[in-house]
């Protein structure tokens, strides 16, 4: 599989992603309903892990196209995107509802839209 196809893939997957969040986090409207019943603490375990999973995978899309790629799309902060991956991996019992509500409710809607973009562009 050469590069390209990895790359599309990883986009897929994480479009695949970025859709799962915005359907789970549909009937949330504050932090709060998150933490209030068992539903809302297992959408939050769930987003988190999809967030894990975008970040790492925004990662490796990195290093497929040797740092170049995501740089064409200078709306989004790619940093803090792979990064998320990091803060939520290595300090999960902190995990912020606030955080990922926000997250969730600011950015997720524009992370899916350049996504789409970029495998447009791609193919």
């Amino acid at each position: 599989m050469s590069n390209k196809e990895l790359i599309l893939s990883t986009l897929e997957d994480i479009k695949y992603s970025l859709e799962l969040i915005q359907t789970r986090v549909k009937n949330i409207n504050s932090s709060d309903d998150f933490l209030e019943t068992e539903n809302g603490l297992e959408k939050l375990d769930s987003i988190a892990m999809r967030l894990v999973a975008i970040g790492e995978g925004f990662k490796n899309i990195d290093k497929l196209s040797d740092n170049q790629l995501l740089l064409n799309y200078s709306n989004i902060p790619w940093k803090q995107v792979k990064g998320i991956r990091d803060i939520l991996s290595h300090h999960y019992f902190d995990l912020d509802a606030e955080v990922i509500f926000n997250l969730c409710k600011k950015d997720v809607n524009e992370l899916h839209e350049t996504t789409i973009q970029i495998i447009k562009d791609i193919q």
